[in-house]
């Protein structure tokens, strides 16, 4: 079992990867060639792209972008997970909120209730006026 000091340093560690791993996929998605070989594929590199990686770049792109795709899923989850297990097990002990029991009401108060008090309408509101017949 991890201490709740561990944990929080493995979340922290983790929430830095999801946060390069999303980084990467943005621009990798914005690195790749459109259909019609215009956009910010090409005003990104996509030409650069085809140099380094030949002319099976879009597979290589498609690969890279699918597999960033799964482990920014698998991560998020990971940290869902721990989160809630942070959570669950005295992780937050002090940002929890307190349970608070209200008291119990007397057999008076609950039979009558009590009257609202009389509003009184501000000086500028005017006066409500009935036609004269």
């Amino acid at each position: 079992m991890l201490s709740t000091f561990t944990m929080s340093i493995v979340l922290g560690i983790l929430t830095f990867v999801l946060i390069l791993i999303s980084v990467f996929l943005i621009l990798l998605v914005l690195a790749q060639k459109a259909k019609n070989d215009g956009g910010m594929g090409a005003a990104l590199g996509g030409g650069m792209t085809e140099s380094a990686f030949g002319a099976d770049t879009n597979n290589v792109l498609t690969k890279l972008t699918i597999n960033s795709t799964i482990a920014f899923f698998v991560l998020a989850f990971v940290l869902y997970l721990g989160h809630l297990y942070q959570r669950n097990h005295g992780g937050d002990a002090g940002e929890a909120l307190p349970t608070i029991t209200a008291p119990a009401m007397s057999g008076t108060a609950a039979e009558a209730p009590a009257e609202a008090p009389a509003v009184a309408l501000p000086e500028s509101a005017p006066a409500e006026t009935t036609p004269a017949e």
